[in-house]
């Protein structure tokens, strides 16, 4: 999984080396980033699993639980898209 992470998060750079030739740059993503993105989708599956648990045991919607499941998806979110760019 942390290398279809890395594949994921691996950035291509086009600069230009003189008039019209352009040259592709391959930027891997930092380990830290890898191993974050690694731990939030750890945890998304986790909160989804008790928030699911929560609601079959209980019979009840738990809005705390939905807000750290959204919380997590923005977080794998802004990761993806920020290191894009």
């Amino acid at each position: 999984m942390k290398t279809l992470l890395r594949k994921a998060l691996t950035r291509t750079v086009w600069t230009k080396v003189g008039r019209k030739k352009a040259k592709m740059i391959i930027v891997p993503p930092s380990d830290r980033l890898v191993y974050g993105v690694y731990f939030a989708m750890i945890t998304l599956i986790c909160l989804t699993v008790l928030e699911a648990t929560y609601i079959y045991v209980l019979h009840n919607f738990s809005n705390e639980i939905f807000a750290a499941i959204m919380l997590t998806v923005g977080t794998i979110l802004g990761a993806f898209f920020g290191q894009k760019v």
